[in-house]
C-alpha cells in the first residue's frame, strides 16, 4: 500500500511539474510577444527590473498581483526609480495576469 501512495505522488508531482513547466513557457512568450523582456530580464535589470527582482519585492504581499496588473496597464514610475515604465493598454487582461502570476511565482 505505501509502495502505491508513494507511486501515485510522485506521478502526481511529475504532472504537476510539467504543468507548471509549459504554464511558465506560455507565460515566457507571452511576456516577450507583448514586449515585456525588452526592459525586463528574468535574472537581471534591463531598463526595469528584474522578473526575480520584482518576485522577491512582493513575496509577501497580498495585493501585489492587483498592483502589478494595475501598473502594467497604465505605467507609472517611482516604484523602482525614476524610469517611467510606459503603460501597456494594448496587452489583453487575461494576458496581463498570466504574466504576473508567472512573474510571482519565480
Amino acid at each position: 500500500m505505501k509502495k502505491l501512495l508513494v507511486i501515485l505522488l510522485t506521478a502526481q508531482g511529475m504532472l504537476t511539474a510539467n504543468a507548471y513547466a509549459a504554464d511558465a513557457k506560455t507565460a515566457q512568450a507571452l511576456a516577450q510577444k507583448s514586449g515585456c523582456l525588452a526592459c525586463h530580464g528574468i535574472e537581471n535589470k534591463i531598463v526595469g527590473p528584474g522578473y526575480k527582482e520584482v518576485a522577491a519585492k512582493y513575496k509577501n504581499d497580498k495585493t501585489a498581483e492587483a498592483k502589478m496588473m494595475s501598473k502594467i496597464k497604465t505605467g507609472g514610475s517611482g516604484t523602482w526609480g525614476p524610469m517611467p515604465m510606459p503603460p501597456n493598454a494594448h496587452v489583453k487582461d487575461e494576458d496581463i495576469k498570466t504574466i504576473v502570476e508567472w512573474i510571482l511565482s519565480l
